[in-house]
């Protein structure tokens, strides 16, 4: 990126380009722990905003698996949770279209000169598996991402956009030009603990519920022209 582009716009993916959608998971725990579908238990208040492998642990041990068991298994996940990915391909299409202007809002972007990534708590190949399957990655730089198989703690996931992004353009990344689009208050903390912007998008939680946590813009859809005009206006001023 050069220096006379306008920044850098970090998108979470579930929640906020796409319906947040717990089945992949589910299946992937099921098939972790060897426990039936209908009782993996998803904890309260510790699912939207959170790194797979965190879901995960939580889950396994609300589901009656022993902490233990839940640590030292938790490593088979990735490779069930690909599977069950792969195989619903044709079923993330049919049951997870991109919230309506998304697809716009990162092409008008793009256009405008912004680069574009991820920071989500998916694991990168689940990520990818999404973004690709959805028509969602043409024109994001998922090189420079954070994943939920990068760190456990979703906290950490800015760091590792930040690491990756000056290795690849050799200057470090700007916080005043840069800002998070997500939809969740982990969201908003984490592109505030980094010093990163933030916008959300009132897609599951309302705008009062977002307002006690003090984003830059909060937007009521992924409107293309209010989605470009919100960006420009943190990141440009």
């Amino acid at each position: 990126m050069r220096a006379l582009e306008p920044g850098l716009v970090i998108w979470d993916i579930d929640g906020t380009l796409i319906p947040a959608d717990l089945r992949w998971l589910r299946r992937a725990i099921a098939r972790t722990y060897g426990i039936a579908e209908t009782d993996v238990s998803f904890p309260q208040n510790k699912v939207h905003g959170y790194t797979d492998e965190s879901i995960v642990i939580d889950t396994a041990i609300a589901s009656g698996v022993s902490p233990v068991d839940a640590e030292i298994q938790v490593g088979n996940f990735a490779s069930n949770l690909d599977a069950v990915m792969n195989e619903g391909r044709l079923e993330l299409r049919a049951s997870q279209p991109p919230y309506p202007g998304a697809v716009v809002s990162i092409a008008e972007l793009h256009q405008a000169g912004f680069v574009q990534t991820v920071l989500t708590g998916n694991l990168q190949s689940a990520a990818e598996i999404k973004l690709s399957e959805l028509g969602l990655d043409s024109h994001l730089d998922l090189s420079i991402g954070g994943y939920g198989s990068d760190k456990r703690d979703r906290f950490q996931l800015s760091d590792v956009v930040k690491q990756r992004f000056s290795r690849f353009y050799k200057y470090d990344l700007d916080p005043r030009k840069t800002v998070v689009i997500g939809d969740a208050p982990n969201d908003i903390a984490c592109a505030r603990q980094a010093g990163f912007h933030v916008i959300v998008v009132t897609h599951r939680a309302t705008r009062a519920e977002l307002e006690q946590h003090s984003p830059d813009v909060i937007l009521e859809s992924l409107d293309p022209s209010q989605v470009i005009s919100a960006v420009r206006e943190v990141v440009l001023g």
